[in-house]
C-alpha cells in the first residue's frame, strides 16, 4: 500500500506544476507494484480545494476515482495519535493525517515535502519519498 501526500496528487493532476512529471513517474511505478494509491480523508480535503473554488470538484474527483485513489480511514484512536505526532514531529496537522495514514497501515509514503519526508524517515515509514 502507498499514502500519497497531497503534493504529489496536486502535481499529478496539473500538467503545469513542476513536479508533475515526477508524481507521474512515482504513481506509475506504484501501480505498476501493484500497490493500491492512498489518501487520508484530509489530505483529499486539501486536494480538492482549488477544483472547489475553481468550480471544478466533480471532475477532480472523478479524476481521483479514475486513478484508482482511495481513502484510508483514520482509527478510531486517531485524535490523540495525532497529537502525539503534533508534539512530536512539529509538523502542522494535515502532514500528521499523512503521516498517520502511513504509519496506521505500514504503507510507503510518497511526498514532495522535504520536511514530511524527514519527519517520516525518523518515524522509520519507507518508501520512494519522492
Amino acid at each position: 500500500m502507498t499514502v500519497l501526500d497531497a503534493s504529489v496528487v496536486i502535481a499529478l493532476l496539473d500538467s503545469t506544476d513542476a513536479h508533475h512529471d515526477a508524481a507521474r513517474q512515482a504513481v506509475r511505478a506504484t501501480v505498476a507494484a501493484g500497490q493500491p494509491l492512498q489518501c487520508s480523508p484530509i489530505t483529499l480535503a486539501e486536494i480538492l480545494v482549488r477544483p472547489a473554488r475553481r468550480g471544478r470538484l466533480p471532475e477532480t474527483e472523478h479524476a481521483l476515482k479514475q486513478l484508482g485513489i482511495e481513502t484510508l480511514h483514520l482509527s478510531t484512536d486517531a485524535a490523540s495519535r495525532l497529537a502525539l505526532l503534533r508534539a512530536e514531529t512539529g509538523m502542522k496537522l494535515p502532514d500528521c493525517c499523512v503521516l498517520l495514514a502511513a504509519l496506521q497501515s505500514a504503507a510507503q509514503l510518497i511526498t514532495f515535502d522535504d520536511a514530511l519526508a524527514k519527519a517520516a524517515t525518523r518515524l522509520g515509514l519507507t518508501g520512494p519519498q519522492a
